[in-house]
């Protein structure tokens, strides 16, 4: 079973793959299973990031409503 994916380990592979993309010493067939995959962890970051703002601002609602600080 895969490891549950978080999003700095998703980021960090991301990079890594930024790295040897840039290093211009992927072969073709590589080149593109790694584009692949940056695609999908690309894809689970932004999901990520935008839950992660919906969590914070639900929390932030929260707190501005709470009737107890006053």
């Amino acid at each position: 079973m895969a490891k549950k994916l978080s999003y700095d380990s998703a980021f960090a592979e991301l990079n890594q793959i930024l790295e040897s993309l840039q290093s211009q010493e992927t072969g073709l067939d590589e080149m593109s299973e790694k584009l692949k995959r940056a695609a999908e962890l690309s894809t689970f970051c932004k999901e990520r990031l935008r839950t992660i703002e919906a969590e914070i601002e639900k929390s932030s609602l929260s707190i501005q409503q709470d009737p107890s600080d006053a």
